[in-house]
């Protein structure tokens, strides 16, 4: 398997109206980078990377430093591939933008890969535990940065309901924008809008020093959420470790984290019980494989971020079709004991509008594809219309 061509496109979406926040800082747009890889035969894989901030660095580190590498390799299988253009920019490169850009190359290669042998990627990983994964849904983010209860309390009870109604059993939302006591009436509402049953999540983008974290663990643990995402920033991982001894709802994070060698610390550290590595960020389907191992040698749950293009979440379905329960029972239980995908509920025409058959919840779960590679047939149309020149 060898690549003849390396291609990167910039995609952004203007959102207008439809602008939102988290606690770190407004989304006017949705943009991405993806990059699609020839091979000698013919075969073309799709990857994806840059959601994180501005796609064009990424861009520039395949089109500079990455791409020329790839396309001298005799050999293009994944995992070769992988180690050879990570030693060849560890010196500056172990975080980051680098990680991100091959975390792109390494998917579209498992594209290729799979359908050079016609096969689906999760077939290549070892085989699938399941056909379909349950889905929760991300929303809940903030319209106004100042808050209004009168304006935003029912608002955020109609649109939380519209996704139960839409078939999701489990949903996470956005804290950490407003002081503590403002947030609480949010949780507040969302609970009385869905009920006792409905499965909750929350994500604070790391806003909070380990004490303000406890005190918003403290509001979570009287509303019965199931999921403390980010609650403190990734470089504080000792407030992580005195996070998650402080409360009783499980601590999630890992999204700002890369390779096997930050996985590796951030699980000796204490600091989760769930770990989120964003395959397009961590280093790709090969790394998260890494990294599921060091989880699971901790008897750690894995729940992977999913933020990005329908390309991220094909992804995102093979690695959680490929991980087994963990711990093993003999019930599947979604998010105790059986991976979860993440399905982000903002407007977003790169997850909705980019591939031919775009992903949907049935029965609050999404479907494995099950074609060769992602099993994904990308909508040309849509990147010319949202690329960048």
């Amino acid at each position: 398997m060898k690549v003849d061509r390396v291609e990167t496109f910039v995609l952004k979406v203007p959102l207008g109206a439809e602008r939102f926040y988290s606690s770190q800082a407004g989304f006017p747009e949705r943009s991405s980078l993806l990059v699609r890889v020839t091979t000698t035969d013919g075969l073309v894989g799709w990857g994806e990377g840059g959601q994180y901030g501005p796609a064009e660095p990424v861009k520039a580190c395949i089109d500079s430093v990455l791409a020329p590498r790839l396309l001298a390799m005799k050999n293009a299988d994944p995992s070769v591939v992988w180690e050879h253009l990570y030693a060849s920019t560890r010196d500056f490169g172990q975080k980051g933008t680098y990680v991100e850009a091959i975390s792109a190359i390494d998917i579209a290669l498992w594209d290729v890969a799979g359908k050079t042998l016609g096969v689906p990627v999760s077939t290549l990983m070892g085989g699938r535990f399941r056909e379909q994964v349950p889905a929760y849904g991300t929303g809940g983010y903030y319209r106004h940065t100042e808050l209004d209860t009168a304006r935003d309390l029912p608002a955020l009870q109609d649109e939380v309901t519209g996704y139960a109604e839409s078939g999701f059993s489990m949903l996470k939302m956005k804290v950490g924008l407003l002081p503590v006591r403002e947030d609480a009436r949010r949780v507040a509402a969302v609970r009385e809008a869905l009920g006792d049953d409905f499965g909750l999540l929350a994500d604070a983008n790391h806003a909070y020093t380990s004490s303000m974290a406890v005190a918003m663990g403290r509001v979570l643990e009287d509303a019965q959420f199931e999921l403390f995402e980010e609650p403190v920033p990734p470089e504080d991982r000792a407030g992580y470790a005195r996070v998650r001894a402080a409360i009783d709802v499980p601590i999630a994070g890992g999204e700002a984290e890369y390779t096997r060698y930050g996985f590796r610390d951030f699980i000796a550290g204490g600091c989760v019980d769930i770990v989120q590595p964003d395959i397009c960020v961590a280093g790709g389907i090969s790394e998260v494989q890494r990294i599921a191992a060091l989880a699971s040698a901790s008897n750690l749950r894995i729940v992977p971020h999913v933020w990005g293009s329908g390309i991220a979440l094909s992804a995102g379905l093979h690695v959680c079709a490929a991980l087994p329960l963990a711990p093993f029972g003999y019930r599947p239980v979604p998010l105790q004991n059986e991976p979860v995908i993440e399905f982000d509920r903002t407007r977003n025409p790169l997850r909705d509008d980019l591939l031919v058959e775009p992903f949907a919840v049935e029965d609050g779960c999404v479907a494995v594809p099950t074609g060769p590679g992602l099993g994904i047939e990308v909508n040309l149309e849509v990147i010319e219309r949202y690329r960048t020149s």
